[in-house]
C-alpha cells in the first residue's frame, strides 16, 4: 500500500508544481457565456457560476492547497521540534512550563486554534500558514518531547557527554538525528491535516482571500449550487479526499519501515 500513497502523492507534487502548465483555460478568467455548464470535452469538469474552467481551478487549487498545507508544517515542525527538544533535554522548571503550555493548546482542537490566531493576524494565504502553524506546533512538541525523553537516558548519549560533549552538540548529533524517523512519518501524517484545516477555513469564508483558487474555496463558492451545478463541488472534493488518504497511507507505510519494533512484528 505504501506504494500506492507514494505513487498518488508523487503526482499530486508534480501536478502542483507544473499547475501553470497543465491548465487548460485560465482558472481566473470570467465568462458570462459559459456559466454552470456541465462536464463537457471542451470543459471536463464543467464550469462554474462565473463561468470559470474547474478542471483549471482545481488543478491550481493543488498548487495552492499544498503551499499552504507544506508552509503551515514546516513553521509548526519548525517550532514544535524546538520546544521539544528544550523540554524534553533541560527538564525540570522549563519542561513543566512548556508542557503546560503545550498541554493548554492540545485541548483545542487545530481549527479552533487556527481560527482564533486567524481572528488576531488576519486572514489571507499568510495568516492561514501563520495560524495553522501555530495549530500544529504542540503535535510536533508532544512526540518530539517524549522521544528525547527516552533517547536521552541511552548509554551513548551519557558517552557523548562524558567525552565533552556540549549540550547542541548532543541535541544535535545524538538525539535530532534519532528522532528523524518519528518526524518524517508525523509530516506525512499530519500535512492532510493542515490542508484540510486550510479548506474548513477557507469553507468557513475566513480562510484564503476569494480571488485564491484553493480546494476549500472553491468547495466554498459551489455550495450554494450543490443541487443545480454539484460539480463544482466534487471535483475539488475529491481531489482532497484523495490526497488525505494518500498522504495517510504513506505516512502509516513510513511508521511500519522506520520503526523496528514494527518491522519485527
Amino acid at each position: 500500500m505504501i506504494s500506492v500513497g507514494l505513487g498518488v502523492v508523487i503526482f499530486v507534487l508534480i501536478i502542483a508544481i507544473f499547475a501553470p502548465f497543465v491548465v487548460r483555460h485560465d482558472p481566473f478568467q470570467n465568462n458570462l457565456d459559459l456559466l454552470l455548464m456541465s462536464p463537457n470535452k471542451a470543459y471536463i469538469m464543467g464550469t462554474d457560476q462565473y463561468g470559470r474552467d474547474i478542471f483549471s481551478r482545481v488543478i491550481w487549487g493543488t498548487r495552492e492547497s499544498l503551499k499552504i498545507g507544506l508552509l503551515s508544517i514546516v513553521i509548526g515542525a519548525f517550532c514544535g521540534i524546538l520546544l521539544g527538544l528544550i523540554s524534553g533535554y533541560l527538564g525540570g522548571l522549563v519542561d513543566d512550563l512548556l508542557t503546560r503550555m503545550v498541554n493548554l493548546l492540545l485541548s483545542f482542537p487545530v481549527i479552533i486554534v487556527a481560527i482564533i490566531v486567524v481572528g488576531i493576524v488576519g486572514t489571507g494565504s499568510s495568516g492561514v500558514i501563520v495560524a495553522l502553524g501555530i495549530g500544529i506546533t504542540p503535535i510536533f512538541a508532544r512526540i518530539v518531547r517524549g522521544q528525547v525523553l527516552t533517547i536521552k537516558q541511552n548509554t551513548y548519549v551519557e558517552a557523548a557527554r562524558a567525552l565533552g560533549a556540549g549540550n547542541m552538540r548532543v541535541i544535535l548529533y545524538h538525539i535530532l538525528i534519532n528522532i528523524s524517523g518519528p518526524i518524517i512519518v508525523l509530516v506525512t501524517i499530519y500535512l492532510p491535516l493542515a490542508i484540510l484545516a486550510e479548506s474548513s477555513l477557507s469553507f468557513l469564508g475566513i480562510g484564503v482571500s476569494p480571488d485564491t483558487p484553493t480546494w476549500g474555496r472553491i468547495i466554498a463558492d459551489g455550495r450554494a449550487y450543490i443541487q443545480s451545478a454539484p460539480w463544482i463541488c466534487l471535483f475539488p472534493g475529491l481531489a482532497l479526499i484523495i490526497t488525505s488518504i494518500s498522504f495517510n497511507i504513506l505516512g502509516d507505510g513510513l511508521r511500519d519501515e522506520l520503526d523496528p519494533k514494527l518491522r519485527v512484528r
